[in-house]
Formats: structure tokens, sequence, C-alpha cells
């Protein structure tokens, strides 16, 4: 059985160093590439204000966060609910700098990077020179992205998972079992979809050919494949 977490954070802003702390963690719990519907989603309390250019993205402000738990509090039950599980993050590095922070204000032991599994460096080695942001990858794969007004932890963890299952070759990458056709397979592997033609192309067939060929499909008689194929 494989278990894996899609995870995303809402912070304060965008270095724990600089005294930034994280006000919202939403995950998503994936077995065998397949969401389970388990989630864990939780707003915290930063013990610090919320500067207004992070307000913006994700629409979290001071005071709605004041009376939330502190990531002590919740530390324990979030471990929990992690336990082994791979984390799958987009831009890990980002996240992963955030939780090792807060773990290391308690005195736990730092997550190496290893164990997260970056879902911005996929999606750039398959689609070199495209868009990476998880709103691009939305578009790219069909994934409805219309509630995302606004970073929301939970909601980027939920179309987080869906767009990792894309780019690692739909919801069943080990087995083909599944055959993507038309746009949708172009989309799923990357290659380029030409638009419609404005107007379609003339015919090469002149009209001497395509005297013939009735003459030649007359001849073969009633029961030619050629008149039945329409019936």
């Amino acid at each position: 059985m494989t278990r894996e977490i899609a995870l995303d954070t809402e912070t304060t802003g965008l270095d724990p160093a600089d005294g930034h702390r994280i006000v919202e963690i939403g995950a998503v719990e994936l077995v065998n590439h397949v969401p389970t519907r388990r989630v864990f989603h939780v707003y915290l309390n930063p013990e610090r204000d919320m500067p207004p250019e992070a307000e913006a993205v994700h629409g979290l402000s001071a005071a709605f966060l004041s009376d939330k738990p502190l990531f002590a509090e919740i530390a324990a039950e979030f471990e929990a609910f992690v336990a082994e599980a791979r984390l799958v993050i987009h831009n890990a590095a980002f996240d992963m700098k955030f939780l090792n922070a807060e773990r290391a204000r308690l005195g736990q032991p730092v997550w190496p990077m290893s164990r997260a599994f970056d879902t911005v460096a996929l999606a750039r080695r398959k689609f070199p020179g495209s868009p990476a942001s998880l709103d691009a990858l939305c578009r790219r794969f069909g994934v409805d992205n219309s509630a995302r007004e606004k970073h929301g932890a939970l909601l980027d963890a939920e179309l987080l998972a869906e767009v990792y299952l894309e780019l690692i070759g739909g919801r069943q990458p080990d087995f083909g079992l599944s055959v993507a056709t038309g746009d949708s397979a172009s989309a799923a592997s990357g290659a380029y979809v030409p638009p419609p033609r404005p107007r379609p192309l003339a015919p090469l067939l002149t009209d001497t050919e395509a005297e013939a060929h009735a003459a030649f499909v007359a001849s073969l008689g009633s029961d030619a494949l050629w008149l039945r194929r329409d019936s």
C-alpha cells in the first residue's frame, strides 16, 4: 500500500527566518494514488500580526486567527495524521521550510527534504517552458478550480491531489487499464494540441476522380460495402 499526503500551508509571509508563521494547514490522504476522503485541516494563531500583502493572498486576518489554536496544540494530531506518508507538495521547499521551523520550535526533529515530492519540479520536467503554477496545471488538466478565489490550504491540497494524479499519469499510473483519447490524451501527455482550423481545407479529390470512383462502386453491384456503409 502506498500512502501519500497532498499538503499545503498558508503563512504570514515568505520566510520563517523573518518571524513568519503558518496560519493554515490543509492535507488530503491518498492511498495507492486514490483520495480516501480523509483530510486534516486547521487554522492557526500565528502569535503575531498579519501583513496586508499576505492577507490579500489568503484572506485570513489577525482578528479571525486570534482564537485559533497554536501549532503546539495541534502538532500531535497533525503528526498522527501524516504518520510515515510521503508528502506531496507544490513548491515543496517553501512549505517544508515553514513546517520544519514550527517543529524546531517544539524541539522536534526536522523532516528531510527527501520526504517531500515536489509537483512543481515534476511539472517543469514534463512541460519545460510552460507555467507550473497550480492554476496553470488545473487549466492544463481540466481540473475545476473555479472555487479558488483566494489561496486556501485545504482547497489547494484537494486541487493538488487531482493535479498530482494527472502529472503521474492519471488515476492508474501503474496499470495500462484506461486509454485516453482525443484532446484528453494529448493534454495528459503534454503534446501540443492545434486549434481547430478557421476554414476547412479545400478537398483534394478532383471531379474526374470522384466520377471514376462512383463508376467503380457501381460496377460492384447492389451489395457493395460502400453502398451499405450508412445503412
